[in-house]
């Protein structure tokens, strides 16, 4: 039995421990803010908080997060102003990586609240949009950092 706080909430759950994290947080929690994209730990779809750290919860044993705690999607409030700023800032095309966008974002601005584009291109450089909308998400990051966006940066 793997034990660990999944959004606050004690989970147990009875799987082998190297079961993905992800799987683990889809399929036997119904957690399905959380996606799976490459499964390889590249494209930061499944981005999750382990013990307040950005990670890949595709590559993440679950028997590695036993006595943890993890944040989903889920665990982040509506009105958090990284949500608010994405929505805002109309950051979302298809919207499948946004997930995993948001997760590196509000992991960011929690240790650096008023980034540099550098910073952000940084921190985001392991979550990949193929929609392109990496403008979208500096602006939205700086806007919930409560600065603004540089002029001059990309209308996508």
């Amino acid at each position: 039995m793997i034990v660990f706080l999944v959004n606050g909430k004690e989970q147990r759950v009875d799987v082998s421990p190297d079961t993905p994290l992800l799987w683990v947080l889809r399929d036997k929690l119904g957690l399905t803010g959380t996606k799976y994209g490459c499964g390889e730990g590249l494209c930061g779809a499944c981005t999750v908080h382990i013990d307040g750290r950005p990670e890949r919860s595709c590559i993440t044993p679950v028997g590695d997060v036993q006595g943890k705690k993890v944040v989903t999607i889920e665990g982040i409030p509506e009105n958090h102003p990284v949500k608010k700023s994405w929505l805002a800032q109309d950051v979302s095309q298809c919207g499948y990586c946004q997930p995993g966008q948001i997760m590196s974002a509000v992991a960011l601005l929690a240790s650096k609240p008023s980034p540099t584009d550098a910073d952000i291109d940084s921190a985001m450089s392991g979550n990949l949009c193929r929609c392109g909308t990496y403008g979208r998400i500096r602006r939205a990051i700086h806007a919930a950092g409560g600065r603004r966006a540089r002029k001059g940066g990309s209308r996508s």
